[in-house]
């Protein structure tokens, strides 16, 4: 069988990054058409504090699917997990991933709001991974394929599946471990226009 990667990433989170990202500039612009330089100087880091927070948010955030692990890209840090490390597949809040170094969620695959669980069909509860299925086989909302967190749940399931029919971990003495990588530059720039915000408002 073969396997095709993907990423996921929600229509609504890059909704919301725009729209901060409009605001931001928005703001700014109106410093610059007004010609207050002056409050440019000492207001505009606040703007410019929630555009760069929006992208962030709700546009760097992923989850990857790939061929030998997952990619989990949350806000402030990534985290590489091999298919062998992966337990548990959930997705009662969003989709969380139980590994042998720890529990990751992922912030770009959030559970259904009720809105979404309303409106969907028997349909839908048929096209789950077998490990998905409850007792009775009842289907948890996080895992209806059109949601964001049960569309990568079912990816990541099914790869799951395959791999341990076909002994791939058969052969480890332990399971691979995760990789943490914090984005140390993101972080620097958010405190930096959070001190200058705070500055200028103060000053």
């Amino acid at each position: 069988m073969i396997f095709r990667p993907a990423s996921f990433r929600p229509t609504s989170g890059r909704v919301l990054a725009v729209a901060g990202a409009v605001l931001s500039l928005g703001a700014l612009a109106g410093f610059v058409a007004a010609g207050d330089w002056a409050g440019l100087l000492r207001y505009g880091w606040v703007p410019l504090l929630i555009g760069v927070l929006a992208w962030v948010l709700f546009w760097l955030p992923e989850v990857r699917v790939e061929e030998h692990a997952v990619t989990v890209r949350n806000p402030f840090r990534t985290v590489h997990i091999p298919w062998s490390a992966i337990q548990v597949v959930d997705t009662k809040y969003s989709l969380t991933l139980h590994t042998s170094d720890g529990v990751i969620s992922a912030w770009a695959a959030p559970a259904p709001g009720r809105y979404s669980v309303a409106s969907t069909s028997k349909e839908d509860g048929r096209i789950v991974a077998r490990t998905a299925l409850g007792p009775q086989g009842t289907v948890r909302p996080g895992d209806l394929p059109r949601s964001a967190s049960g569309a990568a749940a079912y990816l990541i399931r099914t790869r799951l599946e395959q791999l341990r029919e076909d002994g791939a971990f058969d052969a480890l003495a332990a399971p691979h471990r995760t990789r943490t990588e914090y984005h140390r530059v993101t972080i620097a720039v958010l405190a930096g226009l959070v001190v200058a915000s705070v500055l200028g408002a103060l000053l």
